[in-house]
Formats: structure tokens, sequence, C-alpha cells
């Protein structure tokens, strides 16, 4: 940005910059209602544990199942946070988890496998995409904390967010995929409060 010879921005420049700031702003505005985000979010427990459930919405978009379909491992990562509320400024932290969901295509078998290890220790197969999708996106069953971990009466938080891992891929395949993080996914943090 220059200055006209008072001091004064000269309104060319100015123009320039704010065309520059709404092209950069329109395409994620564009994208946003599409965007992925977690759906029937819902606590229960067990008579030890509490467990949590819960979905991704709008976790694949046509390059991330051209991805798929070209046989490239993709993974889904969620996250999972208890705090229990204080009245300090900051809540402890009494759970933290990481768990994954991988898919992977066979073109020879025409066959999906969905590993959910946090699940299960045998991976799914099915020949139906849309099986596969739904197993990759619906957890269910989470076990957060036993429950003898919490206190009657006490107050605490749950924080869900879901991510697409970032893809690895060989050098060759660079520059095919250049814009690979125009289709990476990222919920925002979902937040639950509840007393036990």
């Amino acid at each position: 940005m220059t200055l006209g010879s008072k001091g004064f921005i000269r309104p060319f420049n100015f123009c320039l910059i704010v065309i520059i700031g709404f092209n950069m702003i329109l395409p994620a505005s564009i994208f946003a209602a599409n965007a992925a985000a977690l759906s029937n979010i819902k606590l229960a427990n067990t008579r030890d544990d509490l467990l949590t459930y819960f979905e991704v919405e709008n976790a694949f978009t046509p390059a991330t199942l051209e991805t798929i379909q070209n046989g490239m491992p993709t993974t889904f990562s969620f996250y999972v946070t208890l705090y229990k509320r204080t009245s300090n400024l900051f809540d402890k932290r009494i759970a933290d988890l990481k768990i994954q969901s991988t898919i992977k295509y066979n073109s020879l078998k025409e066959e999906y496998t969905v590993f959910r290890p946090w699940k299960d220790e045998t991976p799914l197969m099915t020949k139906s995409l849309d099986e596969a999708k739904e197993w990759m996106v619906d957890i269910d069953n989470l076990k957060v904390i036993a429950l003898a971990d919490l206190a009657k009466g006490d107050k605490y938080q749950i924080r869900i967010k879901a991510e697409l891992e970032k893809v690895t891929l060989p050098l060759a395949l660079h520059y095919v995929f250049f814009f690979v993080s125009f289709w990476d996914f990222d919920t925002d943090w979902y937040v639950i409060n509840f007393t036990y």
C-alpha cells in the first residue's frame, strides 16, 4: 500500500486490496454449506462406562472418493476430550482419545476394506461403497471413561472433532494432487456440557 503526497491512501490501491481480499474469501463461503460436520451426537452409559455416539456428514467429497477409488488408503481421525469443569480459569482434562477409521479399495476384487481398530480388530469388507462410507463416519459405543472416574454432582464437558488425515503421496503424484488441501476436512469442535 502506498501513500499519496499528503499521506492519504491512494484510492486505486485500496480498491485493489478489497477486491483481492473478497476473491480470497469467496471460495470458503461457497464451500461452507457443504462443510463436514458432526451430527447425532449422544452421550450414554452402561453400568460401568460413559459412551459417546456421533456421525460425520459431508465427509466424502468427489476428490476424496476419487482418491479412494484409486486405491489410496484414506483415514479419518476422531478426537474426544473430556474435561472436569472447575471454578478456575482452566478445566481439568480427564480423558483424551484419538481414534481412526481407514478405508482402502481393492480394484481387483472390487471390494472396500474398512479398518476400525477402536471398534474391532477384524477389518470389515464390502462391495458396497455406501456401506463402507457409513462404517467410516459412524462412531458408536465409544468408551470415553469409566464411570468410577466421575464424581456424582460434578460438571463435565466433552469436546468432539473429526478430520481427514493428510494423504502422503508418492513424489510422482504430487503434481496431480497439488490442490489436495481443497478436499481435506476438519470439523469444528463440538461441545456438550453435562452434570454426572
